[in-house]
Formats: C-alpha cells, structure tokens, sequence
C-alpha cells in the first residue's frame, strides 16, 4: 500500500491535503507539532487507509532529525513527501528580530530540506516516489511585512528545483504556490476586499483547491521541478 508523509496535517491546507491523498489510496502520516490530528486521523480511517501520528517542533533541529528516523524506520518505503508546515507571519522588516529570522527559515526552509534528506532512503525504494513542496505567491511576489517569510519560501521554490535536478530519475520533487487560499483570521472586510480585488477569479482559494493541485502533481509521472501556482491567477495580474 503507498505511504504519504504529511507535515502540518492538522489543519487547514495539511489536513485537506492529507485526506486528497488518502482519497487517492495513500495511508497517511500525519505530522503537527501542536495541532490536534486525531480527527484528521479518524477521517483518514474513514476512507479505508490508515494513519500514523507524528510530534514535532520543526524549528528545533533535533528534533527534525528524530523526526525522519521514526518515519524511516517505520516506512523503509515511502511513495510520498509533502512538506505543508510553515510559519506565516506579519513583522516590519525593521522590527524582524534574528530569533523570528531564524525560526522562520528553520521550520519554512531548513525542515524540508533536511528532513527530505532524512527521508531519501526510504523514498529510494518506493517504486515511484514524489516529494511536494508547499511555497508560496509570496516567495516570487512580496508584499511589505513579510521579508522573512518571502525569503523563506523563495528558497523553498529554489529548493525544488535544486532537488529535481539533484534527485532525478529516481525522485521527483514540485511544488504547489498558492495564492489567497483561506484567508487568515485576523484578515478584516477590507483587508479581504483589497486581496480580492488583485485576483482575476475574484474568490479566495479553498484548502481542497491545494490539495487537487497537490494529488496532481504526485500522480504526473513527467513532471518535476515545477511550482504549480494556484493563485486564481493572482500571479499573471499586474
């Protein structure tokens, strides 16, 4: 049966994203760090697959590393990565503090480049492994507030690349840019209004738009190195 690992699967995009998957036949490990994933779990159980709970703090770097050693041990084959967890943070770049720069980087970019480290022997045996990057719009188009974070998510889009480049034949690696995808609680009407009125589809996207954007790119069997944005076309707007 193939095996896709989820992280940040509790919620939001994680959660739609890990039940797409089970959907597609996959079971499922559910990473969070404090995100509750006996629902999600329970949902995954629903449609016949199974799922296998993960804790950890991504930004502590030891904790990364335990991380993918469970997951191997547990899966000598894994058919599926998708790195969904992030930090997502509004600061003026002159109050980013080197501890918000650091934990950031960590848990947006150094997470999945170590853990997919981790992670390579196990995905050596799957019969056709794929590993799915959650970036960002933000990480080719910045917005003021978010130095630190666009940072964060070009060089995940970098890294995708890098890796396709790098892991290819035997692993594919793409990524999945949205856009406005599920707006964030403390977005106001008119904080709302102002994103929507940059996006040519005139709608936020749904977690489960992701999650489509997701299952496609784990079952294109040619592509690889590609960042898929789901933006509503938010991207080609001027």
């Amino acid at each position: 049966m193939p095996t896709a690992f989820v992280t940040g699967a509790g919620v939001r995009l994680g959660r739609a994203i890990a039940l797409e998957l089970a959907r597609a036949g996959h079971d499922v490990v559910l990473h969070a760090n404090a995100s509750p994933l006996d629902e999600v779990a329970d949902a995954v159980a629903k449609l016949g697959r199974r799922a296998h709970v993960e804790r950890a703090d991504l930004a502590d770097a030891a904790q990364v590393d335990a991380l993918a050693a469970r997951v191997a041990a547990a899966h000598p084959a894994l058919d599926v990565v998708v790195h969904n967890a992030g930090v997502f943070e509004s600061i003026s770049f002159s109050g980013i503090t080197r501890a918000q720069y650091r934990r950031m980087l960590a848990i947006n970019l150094e997470a999945p480049f170590f853990l997919t480290q981790g992670l390579l022997p196990s995905l050596s045996r799957a019969p056709a492994p794929s590993v799915v990057h959650i970036t960002d719009i933000g990480g080719e188009r910045p917005l003021p507030r978010y130095a630190h974070y666009s940072v964060s998510k070009a060089g995940l889009s970098m890294l995708t690349r890098a890796l396709a480049v790098e892991l290819g034949p035997a692993v594919r690696v793409s990524a999945v840019a949205p856009g406005t995808v599920v707006f964030p609680a403390d977005f106001d009407e008119a904080a709302r209004a102002r994103f929507l009125a940059r996006i040519p589809l005139q709608r936020e996207g749904s977690a489960e738009d992701v999650a489509h954007a997701v299952r496609f790119l784990v079952e294109a069997p040619y592509v690889s190195g590609h960042v898929l944005a789901v933006d509503g076309g938010r991207g080609s707007a001027l």
